[in-house]
């Protein structure tokens, strides 16, 4: 496979087989409690994040009781993600920011997401993608790694991963395969000594660097 479209129907087609269903790794009940979540995962595991939201959802699960909440409380509970004093600030700020500009609601929009506190672009584009189902490429380490390793991009930095996944694969497969390759990243192709045997596409299409990794 020379070109990268005919590695990008190839990776398409292998994590369709890998991965029919791509249930959503933050666990939320709306889009105020995915938001909550998302901005929790940064620099932390989706695992441990969902092991911290069921007791912050339990003291507050929406903008209106989560504004009422000391900061310090909500820093107490999300301190296993860390950077606590940050997103406990980000938390409140946020959900008193909704109630004032958008009656408690999640706006539907990056430009509105991207300006409230702790919302990145990355964490934007989870929300709009997986709550509300615009179509969109959310690019995180794992995505980042594995399309460098398959020479999808030049690995120059997360803003051209993003550019190349949505010029290479069709948008309608931008929901589902971005949650497909981070979860081919975490079980087949970890970022450190991935195994030849185990990581089937990097054998296939990686760049002659990322296959001589391959242990």
């Amino acid at each position: 496979m020379s070109t990268k479209k005919e590695k990008a129907k190839f990776v398409v087609e292998a994590l369709e087989t890998l991965y029919p269903e791509t249930p959503i790794p933050l666990d939320h009940k709306d889009p105020y409690t995915l938001l909550i979540a998302v901005l929790l995962s940064a620099q932390c595991t989706d695992a441990r994040v969902n092991t911290v939201t069921p007791h912050l959802f339990a003291l507050a699960d929406n903008p209106f009781d989560m504004a009422q909440q000391p900061v310090e409380r909500i820093q107490e509970i999300i301190r296993p993600c860390g950077l606590s004093p940050k997103k406990a600030a980000a938390i409140s700020t946020l959900s008193q920011i909704l109630i004032d500009k958008y009656q408690g609601e999640v706006p539907k929009s990056y430009e509105a997401l991207e300006a409230l506190p702790g919302v990145g672009h990355k964490t934007a584009s989870v929300v709009m993608s997986q709550a509300f189902g615009f179509a969109a490429f959310p690019v995180d380490t794992h995505i980042h790694r594995l399309l460098t390793r398959w020479g999808l991009t030049s690995g120059k930095n997360v803003e051209q991963t993003e550019r190349d996944a949505k010029s290479l694969f069709a948008e309608h497969t931008w929901n589902k395969l971005h949650l497909q390759i981070i979860f081919y990243g975490r079980e087949y192709s970890p970022a450190r000594s991935p195994k030849r045997d185990k990581d089937f596409i990097t054998q296939a299409i990686g760049t002659a660097k990322a296959r001589k990794e391959l242990c």
